[in-house]
């Protein structure tokens, strides 16, 4: 039951905030949870109810919610120099060391960092680098943007027509020049005895076709995640990026990375790109590039777009673009620290090992009647709740089946995910065996408990 006591921390919140992606009838029903603090994986409400936190936060915090590292390079930063800007040539110590290490792990020989505070600046920015090379080449007609539908690239009003979701309808977007092509989901859209490899190629076809039709020389770039991460956790179908590349290169046409949820070690490399066995022209990095312990995020450029954007912005003397805490000295010591911490520090070899177990724990719970299929990569996975296995069909809209057992998870003290008809898991990298069983075994219960009224 809901306090409605007039101080109470929900009624407070409910007063004062507006929430953002947020189901309102659960709020209105059940109330707000105000956290005060984390330990580990672990995070705790004002009443001091204990959660396992298996989204890490929102994707991003792989390192817990308490881990000294970081808070300590935090701290030591802002009694070092609290705050500065990468304009007019100046830029702290910290921002240098970081864009040379970005450019060490990523999987360029060379190339060059542009900082924002977020994935959907970071996604935004490498749009208007595409719009400026265009102009600037003399191509000033190549402005168009591929995605792929059910893709996630962000929130700002660019970014959110790079999304493909439905819900941006309400915003009047996308804006004009920003294209859809389908998604490489098998399981889902692949048709009556197609195999893997021929709806790969059916999906590149499309794309080539969607190319073709709009003019090769209109598309400034291609935007895709490596695995769809707020579209449902969607790895993509055998084959998929050797096979768009091939297409894109034909064209011309840049092929960037949207690593923000899948770069730093969630799919067991450093990059989702290496996992899937291609090399991007650029990359978008942000939430575990901090590990979540301060708002970031970066484009990194491959050499050939980082030396063309070098002489674009030369012949006008700048490129006119960039952010108030754009390399933020304090956000470039936490994620130094975080980068180290995850490629030196155990985080990332936690996540390899952790996998086969993770692995294990969702085709376990797969086997229910009212899963159609887990899927995912290294400790990203979604369960895909159907009313009927065989025939795929989902539970009607109105069951609000996912967030049902979403609201279950956390009566039980596990906060998960729900995305369409999907729960999505992405536990933090420092769990351990215990942990996950802690988190199957809680979320098994409220599978059965909803699909027993449901079902």
């Amino acid at each position: 039951m809901r306090d409605d006591a007039p101080r109470s921390w929900d009624s407070r919140a409910e007063a004062a905030t507006f929430y953002g992606f947020t189901d309102l009838p659960s709020v209105a029903q059940r109330g707000t949870v105000v956290l005060t603090h984390g330990e580990g994986p672990y995070v705790f409400d004002t009443a001091g109810k204990r959660y396992f936190d298996s989204n890490s936060g929102l994707w991003n915090m792989v390192a817990g919610f308490d881990h000294p590292k970081l808070a300590e390079a935090a701290k030591a930063q802002y009694d070092r120099f609290p705050g500065y800007h990468a304009f007019f040539g100046r830029m702290s110590d910290q921002t240098v060391m970081l864009s040379e290490r970005l450019v060490e792990v990523s999987p360029f020989a060379s190339g060059k960092v542009f900082y924002t505070n977020s994935g959907s600046e970071a996604n935004d920015t490498m749009v208007k680098m595409l719009w400026f090379l265009g102009g600037a080449e003399g191509q000033p007609q190549r402005r168009k943007i591929i995605t792929r539908w059910n893709s996630y690239h962000g929130v700002t009003a660019v970014s959110a027509s790079m999304t493909g979701k439905p819900y941006n309808s309400v915003f009047g977007l996308p804006l004009p020049g920003f294209l859809h092509v389908g998604s490489p989901h098998y399981w889902r859209f692949g048709q009556e005895g197609e195999t893997e490899e021929a709806f790969t190629q059916r999906l590149a076809h499309e794309l080539e076709a969607t190319i073709i039709k709009e003019g090769p020389d209109t598309i400034a770039g291609f935007f895709a995640e490596p695995v769809i991460g707020a579209g449902g956790v969607i790895p993509p179908s055998k084959g998929y990026f050797q096979a768009i590349q091939a297409v894109l290169k034909r064209y011309g046409i840049p092929l960037i990375a949207d690593e923000v949820i899948c770069g730093f070690g969630r799919t067991g490399n450093v990059w989702g790109s290496q996992t899937f066995d291609f090399v991007p022209d650029a990359i978008i990095a942000s939430k575990a590039m901090t590990a979540g312990y301060f708002p970031m995020g970066a484009v990194v450029l491959g050499p050939e777009l980082a030396q063309r954007l070098q002489n674009a912005s030369e012949a006008i003397e700048e490129f006119p673009h960039g952010f108030t805490a754009s390399g933020h000295p304090v956000g470039c010591a936490v994620s130094l620290a975080a980068i180290d911490l995850i490629l030196n520090g155990g985080l990332l070899d936690n996540v390899r090992a952790l996998t086969p177990r993770f692995e294990a724990g969702m085709a376990e719970l797969a086997g229910h009647a009212n899963i159609g299929e887990w899927r995912g990569a290294g400790l990203m996975g979604a369960l895909e709740a159907v009313q009927d296995k065989a025939t795929k069909t989902p539970f009607a809209s109105n069951l609000s089946v996912s967030e049902r057992i979403a609201n279950t998870c956390t009566d039980h003290g596990l906060i998960c995910r729900p995305l369409g008809q999907s729960i999505v898991l992405c536990p933090p990298f420092i769990c351990t065996e215990s942990h996950l069983d802690e988190m199957f075994e809680k979320l098994a219960a409220a599978l059965r408990q909803v699909f027993a009224e449901v079902a």
